[in-house]
């Protein structure tokens, strides 16, 4: 093995829970912060529980919502668009004096 190119081994490196718990193990980094530990996870507790740090289940839910409400069939689309082309229509000036009479203003 190559020297000086692996990391320090840390016997007693310190884990730490966002529930509190804390327990010793073997690693390379010195203390380490988790989120889920095994007398917190729903697996092993067998509670149902939601582990969201970031509201993770509230934006998908949100997401979800916003699809559901927005959702417009193929047809309604294309009537939205024909109707904005007959809009269009209407209001383009009919004859050269009307134009000059818009770009006088």
């Amino acid at each position: 093995m190559k020297t000086a190119i692996h990391p320090d081994w840390h016997p007693e490196a310190q884990i730490t829970c966002a529930c509190g718990n804390s327990f010793t193990v073997g690693s390379t980094v010195p203390k380490i912060h988790v989120e889920v530990c095994a007398s917190c996870h729903p697996f092993f507790t067998g509670e149902q529980k939601f582990v969201d740090t970031r509201g993770r289940v509230d934006r998908f839910r949100e997401l979800e919502q916003r699809k559901t409400e927005s959702r417009v069939s193929k047809k309604e689309k294309r009537q939205n668009k024909r109707l904005l082309r007959l809009q269009e229509e209407m209001e383009r000036p009919e004859s050269l004096e009307e134009i000059r009479k818009q770009v006088k203003q």
